[in-house]
């Protein structure tokens, strides 16, 4: 099919770009890879398409202090290839599972915050590691938690008048390991069960904290603290030896937060084992490399 009719305009600055969204009736542009299929099926009719493309201040890219900053209209092939990103590990974790490489050369990271799709990577790896959302709307500016940015499939917090205009996230701190995980049909495709997660620890390597984000099991990304799950099963011997300690308990984890449809890809049973298997194994993951960071 062909789009519905649309107008078509390309603002130089925020204010234009709020101007053309106050009627509510627009939709932003950045990448457009998750966007244009859904005009061509007629998903979305929107009255105007608002091209962020040329607004300066929103393809900025940088640190300040502990968190690396992400403009909205950032290609997520910049970050994938850029050193900066290199402080925040599960960037470049994840990166490489976001659809294919011609889409991350056009599509954007704060795009794929804003589609809010449940079985994303990005939203997932925001949640998990408590990023900030920045968004600006008629009101002014608001930060909104990553955690409570996505309220449902396909749907954020955001109103029609308003536009994402970056996203922070912080940098990883000394003892601290992560672990990402997805399964899917094949590279590229979207999971059908995927796993974040983040394990601090003190100098002498004792737990402080353990966060698990489970993405493709539910209609958004499923945050968890399991730091008493992980507490239960230490000291392990071994990287394979924790994994098993910790299948039972992923286990009761996986019937708790998994409660997507089945399909024809897997029923929802067959995504609880998945995730399971993934959240045991990429947790041990997150714990063997908090004790490898240096302090």
């Amino acid at each position: 099919m062909k789009a519905a009719p649309f107008a078509y305009v390309r603002p130089s600055g925020l204010d234009d770009v709020l101007a053309e969204l106050a009627d509510g009736d627009g939709k932003v542009l950045a990448g457009g890879q998750s966007l244009v299929p859904v005009l061509a099926m007629r998903l979305g009719r929107p009255g105007t398409l608002v091209d962020i493309n040329a607004v300066e201040e929103l393809g900025g890219f940088g640190r300040s202090g502990d968190t690396l900053q992400i403009g909205a209209a950032v290609r997520q092939r910049t970050v994938e290839h850029a050193r900066l990103s290199r402080d925040v590990p599960l960037l470049g974790m994840a990166m490489p599972f976001v659809g294919h490489r011609e889409l991350r050369s056009r599509g954007t990271v704060c795009g794929s915050l804003a589609h809010a799709d449940p079985a994303a990577e990005l939203p997932a790896v925001a949640s998990c590691l408590g990023a900030t959302v920045t968004v600006a709307g008629p009101s002014g500016r608001r930060r909104v938690p990553a955690a409570e940015f996505v309220v449902g499939a396909m749907t954020t917090g955001i109103g029609p008048d308003e536009v994402v205009t970056g996203v922070e996230l912080p940098v990883a701190r000394p003892r601290q390991g992560f672990g990402f995980a997805e399964i899917a049909r094949r590279h590229g495709d979207f999971a059908l069960a995927g796993v974040v997660t983040v394990v601090d620890t003190d100098d002498d390597g004792t737990l402080r904290a353990a966060r698990l984000t489970g993405f493709g099991i539910s209609d958004r990304p499923v945050t968890e603290d399991v730091t008493d799950l992980l507490r239960s099963v230490l000291p392990g011997d071994g990287r394979e030896d924790l994994a098993a300690r910790l299948r039972p308990g992923a286990g009761e984890l996986a019937a708790r937060v998994v409660d997507t449809g089945g399909d024809a890809h897997g029923s929802t049973g067959y995504r609880r084992r998945l995730f399971s298997v993934l959240a045991a194994r990429e947790l041990a993951t997150a714990w063997r490399k908090a004790g490898s960071r240096p302090s």
